[in-house]
């Protein structure tokens, strides 16, 4: 498959930015998604830890509180295909703005319901459920909005920036910041939450709008359009394998992060404090995999770095079921899965970016996610009534056997590689 050219972006009004427009750097534009980002993941990251927190000290029911992680994931099994129909009909960076706008507001109502004491767990899930539909839009147009920010040849660069500092912020400082605020107000995470992604809303306003994606003359209906992208995808082998590899591996992800909070506390025995640095260290593979993969692929290929992945991660995370009983093993094996997690996230993405249609993108990929990440609640369903019914340790356990076959069937698949 022929690498796509990159459509025209919008006029730079200095040397910099048309210096970027044409595909020779990453300029202002991309600088402004990239802080936006960092801003907007770090308040998401003391969500991540204050939300099954707040759960926790709500009910100690596994499958209740894994309920709250099948909430945040369920819109991507709903409306994932009809997001990415929206992305392609609307400005990427104004679509930002709108679901960022809607992510303030939701989550203000919940501080202002935790402030005075009177969050139930519906309320989580509501809230969940919501952050969630607005995420739909915003990750689709945000993923959109880079091929046209950024040369071909660079867009391995530029996303391993956004997986390392979503790692940093959300994964590595998001969490245990989350947990002490947590710890010493439980309001403090939610108007932190806030605050971060009405600052990430000025910063993207300032992205000079890229106008809405090629389309064509005669309007056509939306369910035409959703049938238009599921089928480019079904028909492009390498796009279609890496989804049904990444939904297979959410769904064993899911099973046990589900429980994650409870695992912590009864098998490893720390708080909620040490639940939020837990979270912070198994991060540290994340950012170091945004940070070499670059010159990893550059070394290797694409094509190795995702058969390797898809080697150590089912073999990481069958070995945190089996001998992960304190937390620096759980954080060694964890590091070493998110190294490669982080790698497989930035070579798929590249690789979408180049083959998908620009035009194409929010449908494609939405119909890519609703397959990839729609497995999560599902997974985080399965995971805790498997943790109710046979412990915290088995969903790590059932994961990791599920992530090997996987792995066995999908090797051939990735040895016949045309997305470099």
């Amino acid at each position: 498959m022929s690498e796509l050219s990159v459509p025209d972006a919008p006029d730079a009004t200095d040397a910099e930015d048309k210096k970027a427009v044409q595909g020779e750097g990453m300029g202002r534009e991309f600088r402004l998604l990239w802080s936006a980002d960092l801003i907007a993941t770090l308040g998401d990251g003391a969500l991540v830890a204050a939300i099954p927190l707040l759960a926790k000290s709500l009910t100690s029911d596994p499958s209740l509180v894994a309920g709250v992680a099948t909430a945040r994931t369920l819109p991507w099994l709903l409306l994932a295909l009809i997001g990415g129909a929206i992305v392609d009909r609307f400005d990427r960076r104004r679509l930002m703005v709108g679901a960022q706008a809607a992510q303030v507001a939701l989550v203000v109502v919940v501080a202002v319901i935790a402030t005075f004491d009177l969050a139930q767990i519906w309320m989580l899930y509501v809230l969940a459920f919501g952050v969630g539909c607005a995420e739909i839009l915003f990750t689709g147009a945000s993923q959109a909005l880079v091929p046209t920010l950024v040369k071909s040849d660079h867009l391995e660069a530029a996303n391993g920036r956004l997986v390392a500092t979503a790692s940093v912020s959300r994964e590595f400082a998001g969490p245990p910041l989350g947990a002490a605020l947590f710890a010493f107000a439980i309001p403090l995470p939610f108007w932190l939450n806030a605050i971060a992604f009405f600052v990430s809303l000025l910063l993207l306003s300032r992205i000079r709008a890229t106008g809405r994606p090629p389309r064509p003359e005669q309007p056509t209906a939306m369910r035409t359009e959703i049938a238009e992208g599921l089928r480019w995808l079904a028909k492009n082998r390498l796009p279609r394998t890496l989804t049904l590899i990444a939904g297979s591996g959410n769904f064993c992800e899911s099973m046990a992060l589900a429980t994650l909070v409870l695992f912590s506390h009864d098998v490893l025995g720390i708080g909620d404090r040490g639940y939020g640095l837990l979270l912070a260290a198994m991060a540290i593979g994340g950012v170091i995999g945004g940070l070499v993969s670059n010159r990893v692929v550059d070394r290797f290929g694409a094509r190795q770095v995702a058969i390797g992945v898809q080697v150590v991660c089912p073999l990481a995370w069958l070995a945190i079921g089996l001998v992960g009983r304190d937390p620096v093993t759980v954080v060694a094996l964890f590091t070493l899965f998110s190294i490669a997690l982080s790698m497989w996230n930035v070579v798929s993405w590249s690789v979408r970016q180049r083959l998908i249609p620009n035009e194409l993108m929010g449908r494609v990929s939405g119909a890519g996610r609703m397959f990839a990440f729609g497995a999560m609640p599902l997974g985080a369903l399965v995971g805790g009534f498997v943790a109710d019914w046979l412990g915290l340790v088995a969903p790590w356990i059932i994961g990791g056997i599920l992530s090997l076959l996987v792995a066995a069937f999908a090797l051939p698949a990735l040895r016949k590689w045309d997305g470099e």
